[in-house]
């Protein structure tokens, strides 16, 4: 619902009534993923996709439907074998629908206002929604890391702040977005809960060409990235407009100070070991998602041999992905950066590397954890891309 927030925030602050259908399931090669949303208001008009086409004009009409009757519906789409014209997948997969109507003035507003404000705002919460048994029901949450707002209908507060509150801020740390069924006492409910953080973080030591295109990439993928270098002359928000920041330090002692969390991305540009050494010997006992060092493999031997003689056990040194990047025949900084991205992309979703055509089963696997948090992209000069990017920080 991340790109959903002007819109909503819009509709809301006009006092419109609309209703906002999120895929809450996915099945074999399903084109979108939990948490993907449209919403069309009492006037017609639209925002965002479910499928990427497939099923939009029915999903479209349930909203229209949820809006006049404010009751919430709940739908499967899959392919339809013996009607490829009918209304479903053409992937063959199959995705599950929830459609939630916001009537005008209805108590949920100002929860999910504050929930969209804090998803603008690049802030961390997790929207929770009920489903009983059947069918979906109303109320809802908004989960932040020191409140909760709202309610579900049917749990007492008490059974919110110890069962429901707790799944759900599990899930915003794991960056998860899907549906739970809690136990409340001898009751149970099943929830769908949607989680959004700030985006993750790209950091690239060393203020070379090779950077200055990875931090195009970094940014493209929704990266917050930060370039550092200890040279002042090379690290300069000139030479890096893409960056969100640019860091002159010793880049072993920028990490050390920097927040870091499961799915940071570090990438050692910079080939020169007294700042390659220091820095991969913290990088590789922090619980980041990928450590990468670029150079030959002849620097990636002495590299080895140096971080061993540092301390630094063989557990710790396979995590290091070096030579950095995939496979790709790269030979320009935009190539290069194409191959580390498409690494660490991988990487965190679970992929092989393969060609498409080299590998079987579904395109999207279920069984593969995908965050919850998309982030909207877009290019400079789009207006709202400017403006929630805002110009690079330099710090000193």
């Amino acid at each position: 619902m991340r790109e959903l927030a002007g819109d909503l925030l819009g509709w809301l602050d006009e006092g419109r009534a609309f209703a906002v259908a999120s895929v809450i399931g996915t099945g074999g090669s399903a084109p979108r993923q939990p948490g993907a949303a449209l919403a069309v208001n009492d006037e017609g008009e639209a925002a965002g996709s479910v499928s990427g086409g497939c099923v939009e004009g029915a999903v479209y009409e349930l909203c229209r439907e949820a809006i006049r009757t404010g009751e919430p519906v709940r739908r499967t789409f899959g392919y339809s074998d013996d009607d490829a014209f009918a209304v479903g997948l053409t992937c063959g997969g199959t995705i599950e629908v929830l459609v939630w109507p916001v009537p005008s003035g209805s108590p949920a507003a100002p929860v999910l206002a504050a929930a969209l404000e804090a998803v603008r705002r690049g802030e961390s919460v997790a929207i929770v929604r009920a489903l009983d048994g059947t069918g979906p029901a109303t109320g809802v949450l908004a989960v932040f890391e020191d409140r909760v707002l709202g309610d579900l209908p049917g749990l007492s507060r008490g059974s919110v702040t110890a069962v429901v509150a707790p799944e759900a801020r599990a899930m915003l740390d794991a960056g998860l977005t899907g549906t739970r069924t809690l136990g409340c006492g001898e009751q149970e409910i099943a929830v769908f809960a949607e989680t959004y953080a700030p985006p993750p973080r790209l950091l690239v030591f060393g203020a070379i060409d090779f950077a200055a295109a990875l931090t195009r990439a970094g940014r493209f993928l929704g990266y917050h990235v930060t370039v550092c270098d200890a040279r002042p002359v090379f690290a300069t928000p000139r030479r890096f407009p893409e960056a969100h920041e640019v860091v002159v330090d010793w880049p072993h002692r920028y990490l050390a100070r920097t927040r870091v969390d499961s799915r940071t991305v570090v990438c050692v540009l910079t080939h020169d070991a007294k700042f390659d050494v220091p820095l991969l010997e913290a990088a590789l006992r922090l619980p980041v998602a990928y450590v990468g060092a670029m150079g030959s493999r002849r620097t990636h031997a002495d590299r080895m041999a140096r971080l061993r003689a540092a301390g630094l056990g063989e557990a710790e040194l396979s995590r290091l992905r070096s030579p950095i990047g995939l496979d790709l025949g790269a030979r320009t900084p935009e190539e290069t950066a194409l191959s580390i991205a498409a690494e660490f992309v991988a990487l965190r979703r679970g992929g092989s590397g393969l060609p498409l055509t080299r590998t079987a089963g579904p395109i999207h696997p279920a069984g593969r954890a995908v965050p919850g948090r998309l982030p909207r992209l877009g290019v400079p000069g789009d207006a709202a891309y400017d403006a929630r990017e805002g110009r690079p920080e330099v710090r000193v």
